[in-house]
C-alpha cells in the first residue's frame, strides 16, 4: 500500500508547492488535492495550469493520490433545488476532468446528504428522495468516469445517507458500474459501526481508503483524534486491506489541524502510518 497525506491535513491557505514540500519530507509517496470553487485548483482552473500543477507535484517526487472536493457540503445531488442537484453533477464532471489531467485514478465524491448536523441550517431530505437522486445522479456519472479512465468513489461521511456497508455495498452494485465503487473513510465509521468489517464487507469495491481516527466517548467532531489516539482497530484495518488484496493508497487526512506548529501533524501522521502499515519508519 502507498502513504498519502490529504490536503486538508495543511494550514488552511497553504500553497499546494509547499504542502507538497513539507509531504515529501514528512516520507509520504502522495498528496490527495482538492477542487475549490476559486483558487489554485477551483472550477476555472483550464487544462495548462492542471499540467502545470500536475508537473510542480511530480518534480517533487510525489504522485497524486487522489482529487477530493468539499463542495458538495453546498451543492448536493440529493436537494430538492433541481439547479442545485445540477450544480452538484457539473462538479463531479469537474472532477473527473481534472483527475484525468493531474493523474490520478479516483475521485472523492459525496453523492448527498439526508440531513448534516455539524451544518448550521442543512437542507433536510426525505431519505427515500435521496437514495433515488443519488442513485440516478451516480449511475449517470458512471459513463462519465469510465470515459475519463477515473474511479468514483463514494464517501461515507456523517450525511446520514448509506450508513451501513450493506447499504453501501448495494447503493454500488446498483450503480452498475466497475467505475463507481467505495472511498471508504475508517475514522468516519468508528462511532457507529467497525471498519474492519466495512472493508471485508466491501471487499473490491475499495477504490481509496482514508485514515482518520477517533473516540467514541469524546463524542461529534470533538472526537477525531491523532492516528493510534483513537478507537480505530488500526491491527484489523490492516489485516482486512490485506485479505481483500488492496494495495493502492491509504490516505491520512487530519482534521482539525495543530493550534501550534501545524506542520508537526504531517510528521506524526506518516510515522503512525508507518507503524499501522508496517514501515521501517519516514524518509527525511
Amino acid at each position: 500500500m502507498k502513504k498519502g497525506i490529504n490536503i486538508w491535513s495543511f494550514p488552511e491557505g497553504m500553497e499546494i508547492a509547499e504542502c507538497a514540500r513539507i509531504a515529501k519530507a514528512a516520507g509520504f509517496d502522495g498528496i490527495e488535492l482538492s477542487l475549490n470553487e476559486t483558487g489554485e485548483l477551483g472550477l476555472q482552473t483550464s487544462e495548462k495550469e492542471a499540467i502545470k500543477l500536475k508537473t510542480l507535484i511530480h518534480d517533487t517526487g510525489l504522485e497524486i493520490a487522489g482529487l477530493a472536493t468539499g463542495l458538495y457540503w453546498s451543492y448536493a445531488m440529493t436537494s430538492e433545488s433541481a439547479a442545485n442537484r445540477t450544480k452538484a453533477v457539473d462538479i463531479c464532471k469537474k472532477q473527473l476532468e481534472l483527475a484525468a489531467i493531474l493523474g490520478a485514478d479516483t475521485i472523492l465524491v459525496i453523492p448527498g446528504a439526508v440531513g448534516v448536523d455539524f451544518i448550521p441550517g442543512c437542507e433536510v431530505v426525505s431519505y427515500d428522495k435521496a437514495y433515488d437522486r443519488a442513485l440516478e445522479a451516480v449511475s449517470a456519472l458512471g459513463a462519465e468516469a469510465e470515459q475519463a479512465g477515473v474511479a468514483i468513489g463514494i464517501e461515507n461521511v456523517w450525511n446520514k445517507f448509506l450508513l451501513s456497508p450493506l447499504e453501501m455495498r448495494t447503493f454500488i452494485d446498483a450503480a452498475g458500474s466497475d467505475y463507481v465503487g467505495s472511498y471508504l473513510d475508517v475514522g468516519n465509521v468508528v462511532h457507529s459501526g467497525y471498519p474492519e468489517q466495512w472493508i471485508s464487507i466491501l471487499g473490491h469495491r475499495i477504490k481509496k481508503v482514508h485514515f482518520k481516527d477517533y473516540r467514541r466517548d469524546a463524542g461529534g467532531l470533538h472526537g477525531f483524534v491523532d492516528l493510534l489516539a483513537g478507537d480505530v482497530n488500526y491491527p484489523a484495518v490492516a489485516e482486512a486491506l490485506g485479505e481483500i488484496g488492496y494495495d493502492s493508497y491509504v490516505t491520512g487526512e487530519m482534521i482539525p489541524a495543530y493550534k501550534h506548529h501545524p506542520e508537526q501533524i504531517i510528521f506524526n501522521t506518516s510515522a503512525s502510518m508507518d507503524a499501522i502499515l508496517g514501515r521501517s519508519g519516514s524518509r527525511g
